[in-house]
């Protein structure tokens, strides 16, 4: 049975210098939806996901997490540019196992599950660093599913790719929500959030201006920035 987990922003602001790029932020991102944060570059999605994470401290308000599991909460963030040790695809993997402390017996055979569930069974022993991006990117995200996460963090994870390796990573994404982990990702491309995400959280200058189910939000956008968003008014 899939854990209930969900993260609350409490009016969370973010500046740096002066400069304000999360502003007054609120919302609730639950158990159970693809979540699917769209806006243009610039609009503050890579910093709300670091705040979620915890790789950042908000400058204002709170991050609450919940969980109905003991233990706490297991969450992964996964890079538009992921990074590769400078070893194989498997030790890449077993290292994210090795830091969530994970007992060394078992750290190979779930990395090689974990490679063998995004399709890179037969690169296991490359080196990462020669990997194409595409396979970087599957690694990296084989590197979150082997820890098992509550949620998982997406940042624009497929903006730097193909089509033919984007609908690879989107079926990785699918198939990990599948499994029970609740998907939370950002990305600017219409096309995608659509593909992937089963509600929308729309944000501009750090603002989140609305929220909706995917089909309700394209179809009918509650607000007119939103609406020139979706036809192409904004950058």
């Amino acid at each position: 049975m899939t854990n209930m987990v969900a993260v609350t922003l409490e009016r969370v602001g973010y500046a740096v210098r002066g400069r304000r790029i999360i502003d007054a932020f609120s919302t609730r991102l639950a158990t159970g939806e693809r979540s699917v944060i769209l806006g243009s570059n610039g609009a503050g999605k890579s910093v709300l996901l670091r705040l979620c994470h915890g790789l950042l401290k908000p400058t204002d308000g709170r991050i609450v997490w919940e969980t109905d599991a003991g233990g706490g909460v297991r969450q992964a963030l996964v890079f538009q540019r992921p990074v590769m040790l400078s070893r194989s695809a498997l030790a890449n993997v077993s290292h994210a196992l090795a830091m969530h402390g994970v007992p060394r017996r078992e750290r190979v055979e779930r990395a090689a599950a974990a490679l063998s569930k995004v399709g890179l069974e037969h690169l296991a022993g490359r080196s990462a660093r020669v990997l194409s991006g595409g396979e970087q990117q599957r690694v990296a995200l084989a590197r979150a599913w082997a820890v098992q996460p509550d949620i998982l963090f997406l940042d624009e994870p497929t903006a730097n790719l193909d089509p033919a390796a984007t609908r690879e990573v989107e079926a990785i994404i699918h198939a990990i929500h599948d499994a029970g982990t609740k998907i939370v990702m950002t990305t600017h491309n219409l096309a995608q959030a659509r593909r992937i995400g089963s509600e929308i959280l729309f944000i501009a200058a750090g603002r989140l201006v609305e929220r909706a189910p995917a089909a309700t939000f394209f179809a009918a956008p509650a607000t007119e920035q939103a609406a020139r968003f979706i036809h192409g008014e904004l950058p």
